[in-house]
Parts: structure tokens; C-alpha cells; sequence
């Protein structure tokens, strides 16, 4: 039942979660309402109120601009929140800067801040405004200073418009702060072209002080001349720069990201400079007081700035510019018309909405023209209409991405050819990049999600193959993208003690679990493109997070590179995480929720987990935090447990909670609209929790209708009757007027469209969609070996057993009669060893992992111990349904360098003059393969299945087979 939506797009295998039986009792029921439908929204625009994110930390600023435009004409305050600029609490303006990121976590853009002043030149000017002689509207901004000037901006997809309305004076100033970044500026320059045009250029970057740079071109034209204009010395504020080498384990804050461990070599270290110049034009207004002004940005030179001025604002009518903005949001945010609900929540949708499309920024100019990131100028790839920059991956991969697809699948198809140009230029796709410059923040490989998610909601118009081979390879082969690789590969983890190169490693439990999404998302579009191989391959990969679950404790776990489990871990601490905790990423298993309950002890035990995790939505306590991106998944995991009465009623506490119509009306970085994204979704009553995949697990409709336009040009409608604020439960659903008893969006709701009915109450309805046939899909894969013990003595770096670097030679195995599918026979018992060839996946390093197979008699395991000996204890399941424990101990597989004898039960099954190690090849030590004595088993049953150990002892339990026997004589 999976609902990829490629042609060929069918899972591999699926297991749906059961249903945790909970009795119905009678409840009042809501009457759907009988009224007449309410009338659809008209003007979605008109409802957005940019200052919404202005307070809060969520960093979201009020200027003007257009959908994923390249400019953001706004006002900065002194406090100036990292991206946004704008803090609502503050009283005085610095600047109008020309860009603007919303809430990305650090400095960055604010650059080209233009001031109105009177009288006297100062470069270190602020005015003063108050909020009620100031307005703001999609496309629109508008301020009265304390110093009399009145500042109109409006702009263009690569143009800004402004009108400054003076006092009569003969001083009328506009201050170009070139020095004004917020990160600061490496190099500046002004040109005084003519006597109504200047043009200059300013380098920024060093975005959490990973020294990358871009420069910004620009050219204002005016529509009079000026008296004088010039440059004046400045002083700038230089923004102190993040710690460069911060621990790869150290815990971070939430909204706070710092570079760790070791960053990319640059060609330069990016220094912002203490002093500089500014420019300046000064007019006489004593008879004429309003002064028009056009600019246009270039990422390339000021002739492309020049160029995107005239080919985007060729006249003066100000009032046109800002009409056409206006009228470009409305087009866009009217793919989503609602209908009903107060204006309250209309305004919070619709505004959310409009942050969520801000970004990613046009990069190219009118004439095609882009900056890449190989640090040459390209063009447009044919059959697209324009180059983006800009990319959250982190954030954005969640649910940002897959409503850009569904809402502007020409913008998300433009987007996706950008980064697969991207990674032609430099060998990886974009990660976390500030316009043509990567930074390498944040962690795991979202390029591979955002992709995949592209795809899956519509956006489909790029090159998709090239894609895929970019993916399969970022994911195979070592590269700055995926720190950490080799250990993913070898161990099946990333351990906390690690060797890790370039570029900024930290926090290996959340990058191991980044890592898996990616990997699914890998799978997700191979899949849906048919390469069947790369889809298994991919699936079974990502199911990696069991190594990182430790059944002990219910929580994933840092631990070291030997297997043993890091001492000390706390499910509250950040420390081996990012910005977040145990509490927060545990659930973090999108593509296979199904196979989280099993691990954590049943739907009831995960439906007591997420009881807990969501009893604050703060992170107090350390549990879930909505207002940051870790947490934005959980909320929708009672769906797959037969509990989606759960998720709608805490989705509905966190849009009353966090989502009001007031500036502080959003908790937490808006991250380039990826927070905006999730109430969007939410209030449409579903959630793209599967990255990769157009799977939607559903909520409830906040509002009686919305209609959707989708990529195909069909309508996907949303009706929630008796929608209401305190009405969040679904009393049962109707797909075409046929009966819809399940807790995700129907196949082909995204593409063919239809009507989706909801009858919605005040009371909880436990009974629907509870069933565990009513789930969203989960995707479990089929992993077999988990830890490549075997490596080639011309390649002994390319295994690792012991997480030292040490690994069996596949040569010296060979002398002793063991290659790939060989028959082994010892205590009694055949084995065969796994058919792989060196470098591959040959053993189980035990931990929990089900191993299907089937056998009767005795059981015994082959294997050996990295920091042995270890034990636990396996579960051997019948084809009956009954269960059987098995001991399991294993001697180190050198004997503690030849100090140590076997195990009482053990039994040398293999013996090897010496292993191989990543640093020196060749180490002669004796190493073994052990057989365990035979387990008599159920007499008369068959076995089905046998579960390793989860809790080891102490290193690492290694598993190379399972072998029966003859059970006991009589």
C-alpha cells in the first residue's frame, strides 16, 4: 500500500503497525453542519502580515519582496535577529537592506542597507519609528521615520522599488552602509555612474564563521539628479565569529548552530574589515520632497544589475511595481484556497504560507546568467527558467521542499536542476549553502531528501537520472558531504570516537540517523525511477538506526567504534546529538515507525513514549520540542500505532500554542519557512512524514474547506465539517463520498485529486482508522549483515571489526578454506559463510537485529568478539508463535592477543596467521572464528526466526552464521 507515486514505485516489503485496542464508549457527537459552504478566500494576499516572526527569535522580516526572489527590500533594527534583521520590540531603524534570509540561526545577507537621513552625513545614523506609522503586506512596505522621511518599497523578482518622501530640506540623504552585512564585509565598493545613478559591489559570507564568501553587485537608479554623492569612512561593527573547532560531541543549542571539528579548506580565511567606506547621494527637497529609486541586484557584475532593472522595471510608477508583487503572491498562495475559519486563523495560515515560499532565491539573472559553485559564471541549463541558491537542507527536507513541489513544482524542477548543476560543478550537492558558497552546517546528506521529495510531490522536470547516479554515488563514496562514510559502511554506525576528515562532523547519533532518511530517500527515487538494485540496497541501509537503539533503555545511544555503548548516556542530554537529545530523535525512524514500536516493545509502549516525549512541547524536561526541527516529525507517530485520535488532538495544542496572529505568533527560527511549512500542513490536516515519498499521515482540517490546485491541474478539496478550533477530532471520513477508515491520505490524492471529507467533533473518536491495516506504510527493508569484518590485503582499510581499524584478511581466511558461500563444519554443526566478496557486509554485530531462517534440532552461532569476550542473550521464535532464550558468548577473536584461552563453549572453527590493519595492512596475531556449543531446541518445532542479542556485555558480538544440528537422542 505504499503510494510512491512513480510508476514503478512499490516497496519492497511493508508492515503496517497494529492497533493499540482502546473501548469506545458513547460520546457526544457534533452535527455536521448543514449551513452553506463558506465562500473561498479571494485575495490571500491581503491576509499576510509579514511582521508575524518578527519577535520570538523566529527571525522572519517585513520588507518587501516576491516568491523566492533574489530581493528582500527591509528594515533592520539595532538588535538585528540573525537573517531576518527586524526585531519588533525594537524603536529605531539602521537600515533598508537589499537581502534578507528568514530565521536561519546565524548571520547572514542584510546586505546594502540604504537610510534616509537629514542633515548632516553619519554613517553610524539610526531613526526612529513607532509601529502605528508603519505597514506591511505581501510585496509592500511602508514606514513614516521619527525624522520625517516616509520610505515606500515595493519590489521585483530581481529589482527593488522605493520612494522617500523627505522634509523640505537641502540635505536629503540616502546613506549606503556598505559596511553593513550582517556578517560583515571583506571588500566594498561605490561608483558614482551619473548624476541620477551609482552602482558598487559588496563581499559577505562567513556564514557561523565557516569563511564562505559571495558578492553582491548592485545599481540604483533615480528619477532626479542628486547634488552630491560620494563616500564617507566608516566604522563597522565586525560580528564576532563562532568558536572554529568546537568538540564533535559537544551538545548544542536548539536555533544555535556553531561550526565543529574540522571545516573546509578555503582559498581564503574571510575577514570582515573594522573600517571602510560607505557611500552617499544627497538631494534638494525644499521644492520637490519625493525621490524614486530603482535598484537592481546581480550575483555576477553590476551590468547584469543594470540588466535586471530594465528588464524588470523599465517605468516609475511605483504603485504598478507594488500591484504586480501583491498580485504574484496571490497567484502563488492561491493554489491553496480556504474557506471558513476565523480571520484570526486565516491570517496565520496564509501568512505561513507566505514564508514558507520565500525561499530558496533566484541567483540568475534576466539574461540567464549565474554564479556557480565552482566559482565561474554559468548559464541557465535549457528548458529552465531560472538558477536557485539558498538551500536549508536540514530544515527544509521536512516538509518545506514538498509543499515548494506541490504549490510551484516550475520553482522546485528549477530548483533540483540547480543543485544536480551544482554537484556537475564541484562533485556535491548543495548542503547547507549561503547564495553560490557552501558552508557545510548542519548535518546528514538532505540534498538526498529534498530530491527525492521533489519528485515525489510533482516537481519533476529536471534531470532525474543524473540525480540519481549524484545520489547513489554521495552515498557510497567518500566525500565532504558525508563525513563519517566509511564508519556508516564498515560498522554500520558512526561512533562516538571516530576518526572523521572534512567538513564539520558533530553529533554522531542524530548524523547516523540523518544519514538513514537520506538513504531512504535515496531508495524512495530509485524506486520511483525503476532501479530496482539501488532501491533494496538503500532500504536495507537505512534500517541502520537499530544499531544505535539499545533495547535496554528504549532510547538510541551513542556508542564507541568497538560496539561498546557509550557510559553515562542520558536521554536528556545533548551531548553525541544535535540540537536536541535522546527524547527528541529516538523517534526520528519516518520511513519505518512500524519497526520503532516493535524495537521499543509494542504500539503500547511507543504510544507511552510519545505520551511522555509530547507532555511538553518546550523541550522542558528535554522532551519535544516544537519549535525546532527535530521534534516536527513526532506529533504524527500515534497514526501508525492505531492511536491518529492522539495526533490530532496534540496537533491541534500546538497550533493553539505556538501559532498566533501576533509578531511572536511562531516559536523558534522560521529556518527559510521550513517552521511556516508545518503549520501549513498541518492545518490542511496532514503531514509528509516519509521523506522520499508523497505518503501523507493524517490529522485534522482546522479549516471547513480547502481547495488545492495540484501540479497535474487538478484539485485536491479538503472539507472539514464542523470545523471548529475546539473540534480537532476526525469522527469519520469519506474519500469520494466512499468511506475512508485510514490514518493517511488516499493513493493518488496528489495527482488525479478528489474530495476529501472529514466529520470532524469535539470528542475523541478512538475507533477510527485504528485498525493496524489503517497505518501509514512503513518500509522496512530487508537488512541482512550489518559490519564488514573482511577486507583484501591490498585494500585493509576498507573493513574494520574491531572499530580500531583491524579487519580478517580475506587471503588468509582463504588458505584456511573459507571464501565466500564456503561450508564450515565445527562442533557438530554446518555453516555456511556469507556469499559476499571482501569489503561487503559479512557479519551481524549483534543488537537485537531478527534473522529469518529456519532449522531444527540444535542451534549454534559462528562468530568471535572484537574486546571479548562478550554475551548476551538471543530469542529463538517458533513457527508456532512460541519463543525459546538462547546464551550466546563468543571469545575474542585474537584471544586477547594470544593471552586469553577459548570459551568453554567455544570451539575453533577457523584459525589465521594474521590480520589486516587500515594503517600498516599486514598484523601478524593469530585470529580465530569461534563455534558456540549446540542448543537443543523445542523438541517437534520449527524455528522461524532468531533475534541477537541487544545488550552485549561488553565489545562487540560478532554473528557470520547460524547453523542447525540433530536435537538430543532420546
Amino acid at each position: 500500500m505504499a503510494r510512491l507515486t512513480g510508476p514503478l514505485a512499490r516497496p519492497l516489503s511493508l508492515l503496517t503497525a497494529g492497533a493499540l485496542s482502546v473501548a469506545l464508549g458513547a460520546v457526544p457527537a457534533r452535527a455536521a453542519t448543514t449551513a452553506p459552504a463558506p465562500a473561498p478566500v479571494t485575495d490571500p494576499a491581503a491576509l499576510v502580515d509579514p511582521f508575524i516572526g518578527t519577535a520570538n527569535a523566529a527571525d522572519d522580516f517585513p520588507g518587501a519582496d516576491t516568491p523566492f526572489g533574489m530581493v528582500q527590500w527591509s528594515p533592520d533594527t539595532p538588535h538585528r535577529p540573525y537573517g531576518g534583521g527586524y526585531a519588533y520590540g525594537d524603536s529605531s531603524i539602521t537600515g533598508f537592506s537589499l537581502t534578507h534570509i528568514a530565521g536561519p540561526g546565524c548571520r547572514a545577507a542584510g546586505d546594502i542597507p540604504v537610510l534616509p537621513t537629514v542633515g548632516a552625513l553619519d554613517t553610524g545614523a539610526t531613526a526612529g519609528f513607532s509601529h502605528a506609522h508603519e505597514a506591511a503586506s505581501a510585496g509592500s512596505y511602508t514606514v513614516s521615520l521619527d525624522n520625517g522621511v516616509r520610505t515606500e518599497l515595493t519590489a521585483t523578482t530581481r529589482s527593488g522599488m522605493a520612494r522617500f518622501t523627505f522634509p523640505a530640506t537641502g540635505r536629503a540623504n540616502l546613506l549606503f552602509k556598505l559596511t553593513g552585512s550582517q556578517a560583515g564585509d571583506s571588500a566594498t565598493r561605490f561608483t558614482v555612474v551619473n548624476d541620477h545613478e551609482v552602482s558598487g559591489q559588496v563581499t559577505s559570507g562567513n556564514f557561523c564563521g565557516t569563511h564562505n564568501a559571495y558578492t553582491v553587485h548592485f545599481d540604483m537608479l533615480f528619477d532626479r539628479p542628486f547634488e552630491h554623492a560620494g563616500t564617507v569612512a566608516a566604522t563597522a561593527a565586525v560580528p564576532s565569529t563562532p568558536p572554529a573547532a568546537a568538540s564533535p560531541n559537544a551538545p548544542e543549542a536548539p536555533d544555535k548552530p556553531v561550526p565543529h571539528g574540522t571545516l573546509p579548506r578555503t582559498g581564503h580565511a574571510f575577514t570582515p574589515r573594522a573600517t571602510g567606506s560607505d557611500g552617499y547621494v544627497t538631494f534638494d527637497t525644499t521644492g520637490r520632497r519625493a525621490v524614486q529609486a530603482k535598484v537592481g541586484l546581480s550575483y555576477v557584475s553590476v551590468a547584469d544589475a543594470v540588466g535586471n532593472r530594465r528588464a524588470e522595471n523599465p517605468g516609475w510608477d511605483i504603485g504598478r511595481v507594488r500591484g504586480a508583487a501583491h498580485r504574484s503572491w496571490t497567484s502563488l498562495l492561491g493554489r491553496v484556497r480556504i474557506a471558513g475559519g476565523t480571520r484570526s486563523r486565516q491570517t496565520v495560515f496564509y501568512t505561513a504560507l507566505y514564508h514558507a515560499l520565500l525561499h530558496p532565491n533566484v541567483i540568475s539573472d534576466s539574461n540567464r546568467r549565474y554564479p556557480g559553485f565552482d566559482g565561474t559564471t554559468h548559464t541557465v541549463d535549457k528548458g529552465h527558467r531560472a538558477a536557485y541558491a539558498n538551500y536549508s537542507g536540514w530544515d527544509v527536507y521536512r516538509s518545506q521542499a514538498q509543499l515548494e513541489a506541490l504549490l510551484a513544482p516550475q520553482v522546485a524542477s528549477d530548483t533540483a536542476q540547480s543543485m544536480v548543476d551544482a554537484h556537475r560543478q564541484t562533485g556535491r550537492f548543495p548542503k547547507w549553502s549561503e547564495n553560490n558558497g557552501e558552508t557545510y552546517v548542519m548535518v546528514g546528506d538532505p540534498a538526498d531528501e529534498i530530491l527525492a521529495d521533489y519528485y515525489a510531490f510533482g516537481a519533476r522536470h529536471f534531470d532525474t537520472a543524473t540525480a540519481l547516479r549524484a545520489m547513489v554515488a554521495e552515498a557510497t563514496a567518500p566525500n565532504n558531504d558525508r563525513p563519517g562514510l566509511n564508519h556508516l559502511e564498515q560498522l554500520g554506525w558512526l561512533p562516538r570516537n571516530g576518526t572523521y576528515g572534512c567538513c564539520n562532523y558533530y553529533g554522531p547519533v542524530s548524523t547516523t540517523l540523518e544519514y538513514d532518511s537520506a538513504d531512504f530517500a535515496v531508495s524512495a527515487l530509485a524506486g520511483a525511477l525503476g532501479d530496482r538494485a539501488d532501491q533494496r540496497t538503500f532500504v536495507d541501509r537505512a534500517q541502520n538506526w537499530r544499531n544505535l537503539f539499545h533495547f535496554g533503555s528504549g532510547f538510541v545511544q551513542p556508542r564507541d567504534a568497538s560496539g561498546t555503548w557509550t557510559a553515562g548516556f542520558s536521554p536528556t542530554s545533548g551531548r553525541y546529538f544535535v540540537e536536541g537529545d535522546s527524547w527528541q530523535y529516538t523517534p526520528m525512524v519516518p520511513f519505518n515507525l512500524h519497526g520503532l514500536a516493535t524495537a521499543i516493545g509494542g504500539d503500547a509502549a511507543l504510544a507511552a513514549f510519545l505520551d511522555t516525549d509530547l507532555s511538553s512541547l518546550t523541550g522542558a524536561g528535554g522532551h519535544a520540542n516544537l519549535g525546532n526541527e527535530p521534534s516536527l516529525n513526532i506529533p504524527w507517530e500515534y497514526d501508525y500505532i492505531g492511536l491518529p485520535y492522539r495526533t490530532q488532538q496534540v496537533v491541534r495544542r500546538i497550533q493553539d500554542q505556538i501559532w498566533t496572529d501576533g509578531p511572536a505568533g511562531l516559536a523558534g527560527n522560521d529556518d527559510l519557512g521550513e517552521m511556516s511549512s508545518w503549520f501549513v500542513w498541518s492545518a490542511l490536516g496532514m503531514y509528509p512524514e516519509t521523506p522520499g515519498t508523497a505518503d501523507l499521515a493524517l490529522g485534522s482540517p482546522l479549516f471547513p474547506r480547502a481547495v488545492v490546485t495540484l501540479p497535474s491541474g487538478h484539485t485536491l478539496t479538503i472539507d472539514g465539517l464542523g470545523a471548529a478550533d475546539d473540534a480537532p477530532y476526525v469522527r469519520s471520513a469519506t474519500w469520494h463520498g466512499t468511506p475512508w477508515n485510514r490514518a493517511y491520505a488516499p493513493a493518488g490524492a496528489l495527482t488525479g485529486g478528489g474530495t476529501l471529507t472529514f466529520v470532524l467533533d469535539t470528542s475523541p473518536h478512538r475507533s477510527w482508522a485504528s485498525a493496524a491495516s489503517a497505518a501509514p506504510p512503513s518500509y522496512p527493508g530487508a537488512p541482512a549483515c550489518t559490519d564488514v569484518g573482511t577486507s583484501s590485503d591490498s585494500a585493509a582499510s576498507s573493513a574494520d571489526f574491531d572499530g580500531a581499524g583491524h579487519s580478517y584478511s580475506a587471503q588468509a581466511l582463504a588458505g584456511a578454506g573459507v571464501t565466500p558461500g564456503a561450508r564450515i563444519t565445527a562442533a557438530g554443526t554446518a555453516f555456511t559463510w556469507p556469499r559476499v566478496a571482501p569489503a561487503h557486509a559479512d557479519n551481524y554485530e549483534a543488537n537485537g537485529q531478527t534473522v529469518r531462517v529456519s532449522g531444527s534440532g540444535s542451534l549454534s552461532f559462528l562468530g568471535a568478539a572484537n574486546n571479548g569476550p562478550s554475551s548476551g542473550t538471543a530469542q529463538v521464535t517458533y513457527t508456532d508463535g512460541t519463543a525459546q532464550e538462547v546464551p550466546v558468548r563468543f571469545s575474542d577473536w585474537t584471544l586477547n592477543a594470544g593471552r586469553s584461552i577459548p570459551l568453554a563453549d567455544n570451539t575453533v572453527a577457523v584459525t589465521t596467521a594474521y590480520r589486516n590493519h587500515s594503517g600498516t595492512a599486514r598484523d601478524v596475531v593469530t585470529t580465530y572464528v569461534f563455534a558456540t556449543a549446540p542448543v537443543p531446541l523445542g523438541a517437534g518445532k520449527k524455528v522461524a526466526s532468531v533475534r541477537l542479542p541487544s545488550d552485549v556485555d561488553r565489545g562487540g558480538l560478532h554473528v557470520f552464521a547460524l547453523g542447525f544440528g540433530p536435537g538430543p537422542t532420546s
